[in-house]
């Protein structure tokens, strides 16, 4: 079989299978939004969370620097 004939086959069955698709989900198809999705938004940190995470690292980086190189 030559190339065009396979890509003509090819194409052919994945015809019948969108087909098969569309006829099981009722002609409802996972497609892309059409609105565009901005930027995820994250939570925001309170700044008692944002100090307790820095004194911890202080503390880890602190600990990491008397137990040597690599230590962490």
């Amino acid at each position: 079989m030559d190339t065009p004939n396979i890509i003509e086959a090819l194409t052919e069955q994945r015809d019948r299978v969108n087909a098969a698709i569309e006829a099981l989900t009722g002609g409802r198809t996972r497609r892309a939004s059409s609105s565009p999705a901005g930027p995820r938004k994250r939570g925001q940190m309170s700044e008692a969370g944002r100090r307790s995470i820095s004194l911890r690292m202080k503390a880890r980086w602190a600990k990491a620097k008397r137990a040597g190189k690599n230590a962490l």
